[in-house]
This record gives structure tokens, sequence and C-alpha cells, in this order.
């Protein structure tokens, strides 16, 4: 499969929000020569929201050449969650919505934009668009994140180390 790289647009700073999980475990983004979904973070200076370039392969479909909606939602979950992280707040997802407003072509290069739009104590609630590279909004979501307790993150860490060690 001859596909070009995800790449960042003029200005983006890439970034790994993710910092304590290797990049290659991720179940969206881990997988950057993968046929199903490419997925790469980015920042812009001076914004608070979270970029994404997704690219949907063949390995994504759904419906007859489009990608599945498990896919869509998957790229905006992570999308979210990640905003979340980069910001400081280490959370996971309690709930999700997503519209789907077109279909979503494989072989498409999409742009994600992911912001966290209010906190309320531990909870975290996001949004986040996937646009095809003209401009077109495919998919809308939102979400709600739980920020981890300390003892929530060492029981991870304990899980991890674990699972690691088999």
């Amino acid at each position: 499969m001859n596909v070009p790289p995800v790449v960042a647009l003029p200005g983006w700073v890439s970034v790994q929000p993710f910092p304590a999980l290797p990049a290659s475990r991720s179940f969206v983004s881990g997988a950057p020569d993968g046929d199903r979904l490419r997925v790469a973070y980015f920042a812009r200076p001076g914004r608070d929201q979270l970029f994404a370039r997704a690219w949907f392969g063949p390995g994504a479909e759904g419906p007859p050449r489009h990608a599945h909606g498990g896919a869509v939602a998957a790229v905006l979950d992570e999308a979210m969650g990640a905003c979340c992280w980069a910001a400081g707040h280490q959370a996971v997802a309690a709930r999700l919505g997503v519209d789907f407003l077109e279909g979503v072509p494989l072989g498409t290069d999409a742009v994600v934009e992911a912001w966290i739009d209010r906190i309320d104590g531990r909870k975290v609630h996001t949004r986040a668009t996937l646009r095809h590279e003209t401009g077109e909004t495919l998919a809308t979501a939102d979400g709600l994140f739980v920020v981890l307790t300390p003892d929530q993150l060492q029981g991870l860490a304990r899980t991890r180390r674990i699972a690691n060690s088999d």
C-alpha cells in the first residue's frame, strides 16, 4: 500500500499527548504504518486545542468504501482524551456522544480538532470535530472524561507492569 505519512499543517508542532504510554500501545494511533487508522497529534502555539491528522484506510471499512462508524468514534474519543492528558488532566472517558454528519470515504486524510469545553471538579467536558481536508465537517463529538484519583492511577500503573511482565 503506497500511502503518504500523516503530516502536520503549517504552524503545527508534533506532540505526544500520552507521555506515560508508549505510542505503539495506543489502540487508535499506535500503528503509523497500519492499514486501518493513522493518527498523529499536533498543537498550535497559543491555542488550547489539540489537533490531529487522521487517515482512514481499507482496514477501517464499514459500509462499502467508507470508514466504519466505530473507527470514526474511536478517533474522536482518543483525540478528546488526548486533549485532556495534554492539558494535564489524567482522565478516562465516562461518556461519548458522536454525530455522524457524512460518511467518511476510505483514504480520507481528515483534520481533527479537540478541546476542553469546561471543567466541573473531576469532570472534564470535551468536544471534537472531524473534517475532510476540504473543510466539510464529517462528524462531531462531545465527551465526559473523569480525572483519575492518585489511587486509580497507581492501580493502572501496577496493571501495566504486571501485563508487561507476562
